[in-house]
């Protein structure tokens, strides 16, 4: 993915007519809350990023000459620096001409290369630059997730400001519309595909959706990361689903044909006579699209449950059950127990 580096100014939450006291008070706020001391887990790395934008921005718009080049250059003040004090060397050393290089290039072509389709210093646009990608989150459901799904997002989009058609300034001055940024926001609804069988985490990329270019640049692209909402009935694994089916228990004894979810249509499924609790059904294809190809499982866990009440007739059958002689079920567990207390 191609990155580029946020606008100092909108780090900081700031127009560019922002005063140095607007800054240290901007710059003083946002450290309070991002600071990672304060933050934790997989929260504390993401705040470790954005501190360090933070006082990146801090340390070039706190310094009148540093953001008095930055306002004019953009994220390229550096090189552009460092180009145009390599040209006044070269110059008191009387190396004037076009010709003359490091390396046999040109300072003309150095710049050339740095910045090629970007404009020139001087020509009054500064260079173009590609807007920046932008991420946010959009959530689905497992039967979003199985069936892939259009979701609908409204955006607040940058588009070139109609007052200053995109320079920031009027008349010499700063924009009142724009406040110096070039655009203003307006809202667009897009429509985003989203395929079949997604994984957490993934990133859908949507070209060109992204912060609007400076001086004619492109726009960057938006990228949706997808968070897969729990569900209190399906849990995944990988392209399996699984579920847990609960039976009676005269239905694990004698087996049963019971209704059981899936992630479309309840099926109806045989429960095999002499099912024990925690064993599993499989029920081929009725997982999630895989990346392979076809779908994975769905695997229903058998979940013995007793009825909420019991009738005076029921009753009476569990006694009758009492009376046949069973294995105790428990003999096995204490043996293995006795084994651990008398090695």
């Amino acid at each position: 993915m191609a990155t580029t580096e946020r606008d100092y100014y909108q780090i900081l939450g700031l127009p560019k007519s922002a005063s140095a006291d607007d800054i240290k008070k901007a710059y003083r706020r946002l450290a309070r809350q991002v600071h990672p001391d304060l933050h934790s887990g997989s929260k504390k790395s993401e705040m470790e990023k954005k501190f360090k934008e933070l006082n990146s921005a801090h340390e070039v718009l706190s310094d009148p000459d540093k953001r008095k080049k930055y306002d004019q250059y953009g994220a390229n003040w550096e090189q552009v620096e460092a180009y145009e004090h390599a040209r006044r060397q070269a110059g008191a050393r009387g190396e004037s001409g076009p010709e003359n290089s490091f390396g046999g290039e040109g300072f003309s072509d150095i710049f050339e290369n740095l910045f090629k389709g970007r404009g020139r210093a001087g020509s009054g646009r500064g260079f173009a630059m590609q807007g920046e990608d932008l991420e946010t989150e959009v959530q689905l459901t497992l039967a979003e997730v199985f069936t892939g799904v259009t979701k609908r997002m409204t955006l607040q989009e940058p588009v070139p400001c109609s007052t200053c058609h995109g320079t920031g300034t009027l008349r010499g001055r700063t924009c009142p519309t724009c406040q110096g940024h070039g655009a203003t926001l307006q809202a667009n609804t897009i429509e985003v595909r989203i395929p079949a069988g997604v994984q957490d985490g993934t990133r859908v990329r949507v070209a060109g959706k992204g912060q609007a270019g400076t001086n004619g640049g492109k726009p960057g692209d938006l990228y949706l990361r997808v968070m897969i909402a729990p569900d209190n009935v399906f849990r995944r694994q990988g392209s399996d689903i699984h579920v847990s089916l609960p039976v009676f228990p005269w239905e694990a004894a004698l087996g049963a044909d019971v209704m059981a979810p899936t992630l479309m249509e309840p099926v109806r499924v045989k429960v095999p006579p002499g099912s024990r609790a925690d064993s599993k059904l499989r029920l081929k294809g009725k997982g999630l699209p895989a990346a392979n190809g076809g779908h994975g499982d769905l695997f229903l866990t058998i979940q013995i449950v007793m009825p909420p009440s019991s009738t005076e007739e029921e009753h009476k059958l569990y006694d009758q059950l009492r009376a046949i002689a069973h294995p105790d079920p428990r003999a096995e567990l204490l043996v293995q127990a006795r084994r651990r207390s008398h090695p």
